[in-house]
């Protein structure tokens, strides 16, 4: 009778254990699998200007950056704000006539040529080599609340800052020095060229030397804050087709909304 017993027993553990064993393998995976794809899917979630991964989400997305700072770029440039400062002096730029274009890239946000060392602005004694430039459809920057079919930001830096000159297009006569960067068109998604050629920057420069700046930051992540920006006041013009031939290889409305001013003070040189 003990040793039936013992049997009873031993096959009622059995029984027990292979069933929770068993409830456990269908409910485990479930949770493991489920677990796993929202790792997977945030790994490889990405930034884009559209959707759930379009500029309102960019702080989400990208966690370690300052997409939720208090000093953003773009933002609107409203006149009767603006501060006029004396004491700002036209932009000590330079750029050489000869200096050449390294390469062109299309990253999947914008169309980007890397310039070789050589073009630089001077502000505050310090000097900022630029490195590229590249282009938003429409407009990031806004003036009193227009928006441009097109911004072409010029990216200088050096070891501590960053200083970014904003050029403004519209619509009008084709551009000649435009023209000489699009002969090198179509790039697509993904793609690099190398170049090496030569580029006189100040071509595309407007003859009105006005500008707006303010502090701000990169308007793509990780919207780092550490940026000073000059917003030529005179816009360039392009034509319409150079316009849309941009928009047929860069994503449609590659720009970020304008962001909050905050405290931060917009100060104007007026030019000549």
């Amino acid at each position: 009778m003990k040793r039936e017993l013992t049997i009873i027993v031993f096959i009622a553990f059995s029984v027990f254990y292979c069933k929770n064993k068993s409830e456990n393998k269908s409910i485990e995976p479930t949770i493991n699998i489920e677990k796993q794809e929202k790792i997977n899917h945030n790994e490889h979630e990405h930034w884009t200007y559209d959707g759930e991964t379009g500029p309102k989400h960019w702080a989400e997305i990208e966690k370690q950056s300052d997409c939720n700072g208090k000093r953003q770029s773009p933002i609107n440039i409203i006149d009767k704000d603006v501060i006029v400062d004396d004491s700002l002096k036209p932009l000590d730029i330079h750029y050489s006539t000869d200096v050449k274009i390294h390469g062109i890239t299309n990253n999947g946000h914008s169309i980007q040529y890397d310039f070789e060392k050589g073009d630089f602005i001077v502000l505050n004694d310090n000097k900022y080599e630029l490195k590229q430039i590249h282009f938003h459809e429409a407009s990031e920057h806004t003036i009193n609340g227009i928006r441009y079919p097109l911004e072409i930001h010029l990216v200088h830096i050096n070891k501590d800052k960053i200083v970014v000159l904003a050029i403004l297009a519209k619509e009008g006569e084709s551009s000649e020095p435009f023209t000489f960067l699009e002969k090198y068109l179509p790039i697509y998604s993904g793609e690099t060229k190398l170049l090496d050629a030569e580029f006189d920057l100040n071509l595309k420069l407007p003859t009105d030397k006005g500008y707006y700046t303010y502090n701000g930051s990169l308007t793509t992540p990780p919207c780092t804050q550490n940026v000073t920006w000059f917003v030529c006041k005179a816009p360039i013009t392009v034509s319409v087709s150079q316009v849309k031939q941009l928009q047929e290889l860069m994503p449609l409305n590659n720009y970020r909304d304008e962001q909050p001013i905050n405290e931060r003070v917009v100060k104007q040189y007026v030019g000549h």
